[in-house]
């Protein structure tokens, strides 16, 4: 710490901290947020560098540097400007948020009174700023475990603060383990009053069990901001959202009551699409606010998505799904609000499957996965792109979820909702031929890929499903749809899906033919992903000593075993695909190229490259093996090189391979494909020369830019 001393004093004398407290009001964000840190780096810095023992309130104690800093802050908050306030505001809250030492609550208690006084005076925009810095210094253990006076400040605050300003100190204090019990009931109060207020509005008297037994601050604040339209659909959103972070956590350190917390949700559902005639005046006011306000619909629907995973809500999961599917049937229902409205769907089917597996819900089941199919067809044909699509994506996640129950199953074949998928494979927007293809291969799984297939005319129907995801790979302009076969066709050969060793290798052997043609990286890069796997399964399947299933094998049966396994690699025309895409023009496929051919390296060379391998010598073999080192280290393997063996490399020929495999040099390749350019690329000098050629190098840009 010592030898920043000088620098310390230097910034501190010669009216240095003045020029550093000025900048803090800079126009320029960087700057003025650059000053406040290095304020809180010289406070630091001069405290634990020069205090030699604890320290007090009384001046005198503090070092000479952190003294000045300290007497300007509490100048600043005394003043009667607010953008002076508002920078010491936030010079503490960024020094609570950093520094956890003891001394930072001496600091405290000599502005504690003049903060306080903020919450009562009526300098609005500065309470915002309050939350945040009580927030930082909640976190704090020099704040968070004294008794008393803080958490004191902590509660004036929730109740002082609107509801707006106090939300986010609110669910700050509820994410919290160790907070006082009173505290945290009154932050989970300031929370739920909205929700409240909702269910009060929605019946008059109100039927069911509100959300609070009693409000923190006057329930007429939260109904004024409900009954306005500048302020209703904000307040829902921030509160909603506040929700949603809260029951992100795996594990609450407060309760919330679900049941009713569910209920006001769907309330405010209904209020947006017009299904509740309210019976209070108040609640004559928020619908008319909130018919078809989209925003709220998706925040709400994103709460009734995360309370599927907990216990306790499923009493009303009957009149949810009612819910649900009015939303998913209405024309008005928006293409973003019914893309949530799926996800919710999703996450509750999931939640419905479970309690009909532990009690005898089957029937309500069965009817409920039947509407959700029936809904799913007229959707399916939507003439809106974005429905059909986020229509697939709810399929594909339903299929992901469910498809080892057999109602699922059986309320999804009996649909017409499969033979739609696949007319979907020609549609004429990529993204929904993208989202078919996935949805296709998904649904492989139930219909040609179970065990005991439904499904008629079974060994046609696939044959014709792989031919047609084959042809889209192969011919379709767009690159989505074909990233997404590629993607298929892996998930089908990591299940086992693509039958025998046999069918296996002509599958892929076709695949890899079409994807190394293809100008889009990511599916040659996903052609690369699919030999991998192809070959670490038939080293499996072929029981070598490599895999860690194989049975333990003599040397000869092994021998015999790699040979084979060779052979099979060759017959597929796997080789020229993974030496050709080492110079490839896109870094992470000659990446990839280059870790499979190490992997299959040391599994056919497991000790050490033998002597003899080395491939050079006068045969054919060896000038072949010598052209291919020497083309593959100017990196100019090209396109169309021939792999029929004209140039001495028989990439069909098992001992050509096995050569070559231990001939080149791979570890090399590798480190020279993964040593990054990014020294060069990303450096601050190149970034600015990239935006003063953006901006054209004018002098004031160039000044502006360093």
């Amino acid at each position: 710490m010592m030898h920043h001393q000088p620098a310390l004093h230097l910034l501190c004398s010669g009216g240095g901290i003045d020029v550093i407290f000025t900048l803090q009001g800079d126009p320029s964000l960087f700057v003025a947020s650059a000053a406040s840190q290095l304020l809180v780096h010289m406070l630091t810095l001069s405290v634990e560098s020069e205090t030699t023992k604890p320290l007090s309130t009384k001046d005198c104690d503090w070092p000479a540097c952190a003294q000045m800093i300290i007497k300007r802050i509490e100048d600043s908050l005394q003043s009667s400007s607010a953008s002076h306030i508002e920078q010491s505001l936030k010079l503490l809250t960024s020094l609570f948020g950093s520094c956890r030492a003891t001394w930072t609550e001496v600091l405290w208690l000599g502005v504690a009174k003049q903060i306080e006084s903020f919450l009562t005076e009526e300098t609005v925009q500065l309470q915002h700023m309050l939350a945040n810095l009580l927030l930082n210094m909640a976190w704090s253990p020099v704040f968070r475990d004294t008794e008393g006076s803080f958490w004191a400040l902590v509660t004036s605050a929730l109740e002082h603060l609107t509801p707006v300003q106090a939300g986010p100190l609110a669910v700050g204090i509820l994410r919290l383990y160790k907070c006082p019990q009173d505290v945290r009931i009154q932050a989970l109060t300031v929370l739920l009053q909205p929700m409240d207020c909702i269910l009060r509005a929605a019946s008059q008297p109100l039927e069911y069990a509100g959300l609070l037994d009693e409000s923190v601050s006057d329930p007429i604040t939260v109904e004024s901001l409900l009954s306005s339209r500048s302020s209703c659909a904000n307040l829902l959103c921030q509160t909603l959202a506040h929700l949603e972070q809260l029951l992100s956590l795996s594990r609450l350190p407060v309760d919330l009551p679900y049941t009713s917390l569910l209920r006001s949700l769907m309330t405010i559902l209904q209020f947006c699409n017009g299904f509740l005639s309210p019976a209070s005046p108040l609640g004559s006011t928020i619908s008319r606010i909130l018919i078809n306000c989209f925003r709220v619909q998706r925040s709400a629907l994103d709460v009734v998505a995360a309370l599927s995973e907990r216990k306790g809500s499923d009493t009303l999961i009957g009149s949810l799904f009612d819910l649900l599917l009015a939303y998913l049937e209405s024309p008005n229902t928006s293409p973003t609000v019914l893309k949530k409205t799926f996800q919710a769907t999703s996450k509750w089917l999931v939640r419905l499957q479970e309690l009909s597996c532990s009690n005898s819900q089957g029937q309500q089941t069965e009817k409920i996965l039947e509407d959700v199919f029936l809904v799913l067809q007229k959707r399916l044909c939507s003439p809106c792109w974005e429905v059909r699509d986020s229509s697939l994506e709810f399929l594909t996640v339903l299929i992901k979820c469910l498809r080892d129950q057999d109602e699922f199953r059986q309320s999804l074949l009996s649909s017409e909702v499969p033979r739609l998928t696949e007319n979907l494979l020609e549609d004429p927007e990529s993204y929904v031929r993208a989202s078919a293809v996935t949805a296709v291969g998904h649904l492989a799984f139930i219909t040609y890929f179970a065990p005991e297939s439904p499904v008629v005319g079974n060994q046609y129907n696939k044959e014709n499903t792989v031919a047609k995801l084959q042809e889209i790979l192969s011919t379709d302009p767009e690159g989505f749809p074909r990233r997404a076969v590629i993607s298929i066709f892996i998930k089908w050969l990591r299940q086992g899906c693509t039958g025998q060793l046999e069918d296996t290798e002509q599958f892929v052997s076709r695949v890899i033919q079409t994807v190394e043609h293809d100008l889009d990286w990511e599916v040659r890069l996903g052609g690369l992903e699919l030999i991998e796997v192809f070959c670490s399964q038939t080293i499996c399947q072929l029981g070598l000593p490599q895999c860690p299933y194989a049975p333990v094998s003599s040397a000869v049966t092994s021998s015999i075993h790699w040979n084979e396994s060779l052979q099979v690699f060759c017959r597929a025309k796997l080789f020229s695909f993974l030496f050709r895409s080492l110079c490839d023009c896109d870094k992470p496929v000659g990446q990839r190229a280059c870790d499979v051919l190490l992997g299959l390296k040391s599994d056919f060379y497991p000790v050490s490259t033998p002597e003899g391998s080395q491939g050079t010598g006068d045969s054919a073999v060896g000038q072949g093996i010598a052209w291919l080192q020497r083309t593959l280290r100017q990196g100019s393997l090209a396109q169309n090189f021939p792999t029929d063996g004209s140039n001495g490399v028989d990439f069909q020929d098992p001992e050509n391979m096995m050569l070559a495999l231990g001939a080149v040099e791979l570890e090399e390749l590798h480190d020279e494909l993964n040593r990054s350019s990014d020294h060069v690329e990303k450096s601050p000098q190149s970034l600015l020369q990239d935006i003063l050629a953006t901006v054209g190098t004018i002098e004031e840009n160039e000044a502006d830019c360093y």
